[in-house]
């Protein structure tokens, strides 16, 4: 989650794959409230209200009422999975908010894990970003505060401030003998979901870092800005997305269509009556013949995994990279009749088109690619040139250095798995008649 003011970094705003299924109090109420009301156990709701009796009366200091509610209700939902949450007032409207592009915060998005809260991913160009925050990173300090023991909402409530203010955070990485005192300075954090370059004639990468409202009309433009400036051709394309937590299920949906003519793109199984649904790519789309490949890491989670699933399952890309976060679940939105207050349950699990749920496991890349440094050993071979007396080439001798290769040589260094993937490209667009 985008460490915002209780948005995309505390509430799992971005991790929220379904946010478009939410409900509204009236219809949530009207359907299902005498069906529950007749299977509440007596019994342990006697308990509950002797409960919160025995805290009132006994407790070494007074309680107000609305927070002990609060407070049982936030117990209620972290029993149930690490995204269902309750959204008071001010956490539900910046959570309404959290597909807009612009919040404040130090860009991050979190869940919690074991008491603490881990990295799902940290947002380009953001302060966590360039503070080198890494997806996996265990948070569990904030300032002097630790962190075991607070609810996710709480340990928001730290983390967001003022822009320009400070927080220090304390961080176990794997691999790290000690903990990493990281400290942050919170800004306006303006995402650009969307970007792209051209890695070398004929061959393009976009890049999404979240799923927002309008993150498939911005793929659509930069796929026309590539093929315009390689002169309306394009043999292949990477979809980058590495580190991509999520965001909007149907700007998922609206990206596999994308790339995908009339298949199923995902569908989702619930308990809930007529609240399963099946997503399909349409006739019409944009690039349903360049050669794709999508890169994938253990920061890309929900919507990001619908859309290398689909494109995996349809066979329509290979995915390579790392093995992806595993969040295959959809919360619904439930805004309840009190105070501009909201539920946010997890109500349903999303499937791959081929019925693979990748709750918990991920998408598996069709090519592991770990990212690290290359260094090459250049054995040098003797050729018929060298050998006395041999016979000229009889042509102009053309030269050795490709255009580029400086160019290849830092993507190589740089970015090792963008460089496997564009060599996969290209090899595509060999075997391609």
């Amino acid at each position: 989650m985008t460490i915002k003011k209780g948005s995309a970094v505390g509430y799992v705003a971005m991790l929220v794959v379904g946010f478009a299924l939410a409900f509204s109090a009236s219809s949530w109420a009207d359907r299902h409230t005498s069906s529950a009301s007749r299977g509440l156990p007596v019994d342990e709701m006697r308990l509950l209200a002797e409960v919160i009796d025995r805290i009132k009366t006994a407790y070494v200091d007074e309680v107000d009422d609305r927070k002990l509610i609060e407070d049982a209700i936030q117990g209620m939902l972290k029993g149930l999975d690490p995204h269902s949450d309750y959204l008071p007032p001010d956490a539900f409207a910046d959570l309404q908010e959290s597909t807009t592009g612009q919040f404040g915060g130090l860009g991050i998005e979190v869940t919690m894990e074991d008491g603490f809260v881990r990295v799902v991913s940290p947002i380009d160009d953001t302060p966590a970003y360039r503070a080198g925050i890494q997806a996996g990173d265990l948070i569990t300090r904030l300032d002097d505060t630790p962190v075991q023991g607070l609810s996710l909402s709480q340990a928001v409530d730290i983390m967001r401030g003022e822009p320009g203010s400070s927080i220090t955070l304390t961080v176990v990485r794997q691999g790290q003998s000690a903990p990493l005192e990281i400290t942050l300075e919170r800004a306006v954090i303006r995402v650009t979901s969307v970007r792209s370059r051209m890695l070398e004639p004929g061959f393009g990468s976009i890049r999404i870092s979240s799923f927002q409202q309008n993150t498939a009309a911005d793929v659509v433009r930069e796929i026309n800005r590539l093929r315009e400036e390689n002169g309306g051709e394009l043999k292949g394309l990477v979809l980058d997305l590495r580190n991509n937590p999520g965001g909007l299920l149907s700007a998922s949906v609206d990206v596999s269509d994308i790339f995908l003519q009339e298949k199923l793109v995902v569908y989702t199984e619930s308990r809930i009556p007529n609240n399963s649904f099946r997503y399909q790519s349409r006739r019409q789309t944009v690039a349903p013949d360049v050669n794709l490949v999508v890169l994938i890491n253990g920061g890309s989670a929900s919507a990001s995994e619908i859309v290398a699933g689909a494109l995996q399952d349809h066979r329509r890309a290979i995915v390579m990279g790392m093995q992806s976060f595993g969040k295959g679940s959809v919360q619904t939105v439930m805004p309840l009749s009190q105070d501009q207050t909201a539920l946010k349950l997890t109500t349903a699990r999303y499937f791959t088109p081929l019925g693979t749920s990748i709750q918990g496991t991920g998408i598996v890349p069709d090519i592991e690619v770990r990212q690290g440094s290359f260094t090459p050993q250049d054995v040098r071979f003797n050729r018929e040139s060298d050998l006395q007396g041999a016979l000229p080439n009889g042509q102009a001798e053309s030269g050795s250095v490709a255009d580029g290769d400086e160019e290849k040589v830092s993507m190589r260094d740089e970015d090792f798995q963008m460089y496997e993937a564009l060599n996969m490209l290209k090899g595509l667009a060999i075997l391609k008649p």
